[in-house]
């Protein structure tokens, strides 16, 4: 069994990780809760920002021109998709809304697979200037980058809520998560706060491929998969409160980077979002059961 201070960098990790898989939960809620989809292909439109942003700094570009092209691209693409395809998707069941952007991720991936292709095996990295300062916690050194990571998802969470409960645009979409038809026929510009939702959630998605590019890897294949974190942590929460989300987001960032240094576990480390989602959802089942059954008796 490791030692204490073997842990300790992974922890530090999995905090910084858990920020980013809570931003990137709460986009998901966001958008589920005001349109009914799954975006499924938040991962993809992420990382695909993040290579077209290393391209252009590899070109030349300023680095921060590189990260902004980053954010717009998700932001363009996930709204462009969701005034596409958002009212088509209106109306139709909870199965069809749950995979309708798995067509996007797949796109997304064969176009990232063919344009930056690795057979060459040509090494990509983003390096965010916050890499290189930080400072020390006993024998851990943190940068910048890691505290900005946990940061960024504990002000979004709280921005957020803050935004749902007293903006009139977040009081539209809460209406909307409980009844579309009414909420349209008390005269709520429906399509306009669709609109929003998805322009929010592509916003997020290009924060956290740029977050996660820098943290985790700059792969096609990395970026589009993280999404299942980020996923499990939302489904933990019944895709419903995001304040669920945070926490199991920060539990399952901490959780995955925790038995990577256990020998007899770091093989399954990739497995945790589903063994945790997995039995959150159990558990919370369950109790519903027996809420139930105390009831009728």
């Amino acid at each position: 069994m490791p030692s204490w201070q073997d842990f300790q960098p992974f922890i530090v990790t999995g905090l910084a990780l858990g920020g980013v898989y809570a931003l990137s939960g709460v986009g998901l809620v966001v958008l589920y809760r005001a349109t009914g989809v799954v975006y499924l292909a938040f991962g993809a439109v992420g990382g695909m920002g993040a290579l077209i942003a290393w391209s252009l700094i590899n070109a030349g570009a300023p680095g921060w021109a590189g990260w902004l092209v980053c954010v717009l691209f998700s932001a363009v693409v996930t709204l462009a998709y969701g005034a596409v395809f958002g009212p088509l998707l209106a109306k139709r069941d909870a199965l069809v809304k749950a995979t309708a952007t798995l067509g996007l991720l797949l796109v997304l991936f064969g176009l990232m697979d063919l344009l930056w292709t690795t057979s060459g095996g040509e090494s990509r990295a983003i390096t965010l200037p916050t890499d290189n300062s930080g400072f020390t916690v006993g024998q851990i050194q943190v940068n910048w980058t890691q505290v900005i990571g946990l940061a960024v998802g504990i002000a979004i969470t709280a921005a957020t809520g803050a935004f749902l409960r007293y903006s009139k645009l977040g009081t539209a979409m809460r209406a909307m998560a409980n009844d579309r038809e009414i909420t349209a026929t008390l005269g709520v510009p429906v399509r306009r706060v669709e609109a929003a939702a998805w322009l929010g959630c592509g916003v997020l998605a290009g924060v956290a491929g740029l977050l996660l590019a820098d943290m985790v890897a700059l792969d096609a294949t990395t970026l589009t998969f993280l999404v299942i974190s980020s996923l499990a942590a939302a489904l933990i929460a019944r895709l419903r409160s995001i304040t669920l989300t945070f926490a199991a987001a920060i539990v399952i960032g901490l959780v995955q980077n925790v038995v990577v240094p256990i020998p007899s576990l770091s093989n399954y480390s990739d497995m945790t979002p589903f063994v945790l989602a997995a039995v959150a959802l159990l558990l919370l089942a369950r109790g519903q059961v027996m809420t139930r059954s105390r009831e009728e008796s």
